[in-house]
């Protein structure tokens, strides 16, 4: 049976801190109109200081998350998140083949390469990030790398926009259909415009840079935002559009909590006295 309501698949870690991993991508979920579905991969232990400690899922529960509510409820887009371990990618890429996950099959697949947490935090070793590379990359609809992912995917150090067309079509060869290469850290540039790019064509995603140091979970957020995008039936390129506009107001509307960084807001979208 599935639901009346588009629904997205989340598979990722959990953030005690509630600002990135699943949490973000739930409450991004709830503000596009989308129902969260969840497959969980790690339980961290994290505040705004950094990640302190770590248990991963055994792989055959996290699979087991995907094909369940694949079957049950439907997915109608899915993302990942962090996923820890080569073992972990090896069950998660088979679990969604099974469920017809993926750039070649029905469902739309963003993988978001969430290889070290914001504070450079390693978020599993080289086999996990050489699985990473082999086996989702050729199988996501969007790939959706910060510029640190582009290093660890490419080995390249992008420095400017020229750099992020260069790393854009390295990484579409890799296998996605698309690449949105984000310029969060591009820290130089005035702007914060982000790159799509489907092997043929660059689509640029313009958008303020915003003079504030609380930005966990941006990543997080507008790959959840386009991820529901997706869900709801938008082209690549309009999910894309719909993610970038969604995360810039997240990052405007971003507030401190706790000792260091702070998360982007979904709440933007609420009523000014419910936020």
């Amino acid at each position: 049976m599935t639901t009346s309501l588009p629904t997205a698949l989340t598979i990722a870690g959990s953030d005690s801190g509630g600002a990135a991993g699943l949490q973000a991508d739930l409450r991004t979920f709830l503000t596009c109109g989308v129902h969260g579905l969840v497959a969980v991969t790690a339980v961290t232990v994290q505040n705004t200081l950094g990640v302190h400690d770590r248990a991963d899922l055994p792989p055959h529960i996290v699979a087991g998350q995907i094909e369940a509510v694949a079957a049950d409820m439907g997915v109608g887009a899915a993302k990942t998140g962090m996923l820890a371990s080569a073992e972990i990618i090896h069950a998660v890429a088979a679990a969604c083949d099974r469920a017809e996950i993926g750039r070649d099959a029905k469902i739309p697949f963003v993988v978001d390469p969430v290889a070290a947490s914001m504070h450079g935090h390693p978020l599993f070793d080289d086999a996990g990030l050489v699985a990473l590379r082999d086996e989702l990359l050729p199988r996501a609809t969007v790939l959706t790398p910060n510029l640190d992912e582009v290093r660890l995917l490419t080995g390249m150090t992008v420095k400017d926009r020229e750099g992020m067309h260069t790393a854009a079509v390295v990484l579409q060869r890799m296998g996605p259909r698309y690449v949105l290469v984000k310029s969060g850290h591009l820290q130089a540039d005035p702007e914060c415009v982000d790159l799509l790019f489907d092997g043929s064509t660059f689509v640029e995603l313009p958008g303020k840079r915003y003079a504030t140091p609380h930005t966990h979970g941006a990543g997080d957020t507008m790959a959840s935002a386009l991820t529901a995008g997706l869900a709801k039936g938008m082209s690549v390129v309009e999910a894309a559009r719909y993610g970038k506009w969604f995360v810039s107001h997240a990052v405007e509307h971003a507030y401190p909590m706790g000792a260091k960084v702070g998360p982007v807001s979904a709440f933007w979208r609420l009523a000014p006295e419910e936020r």
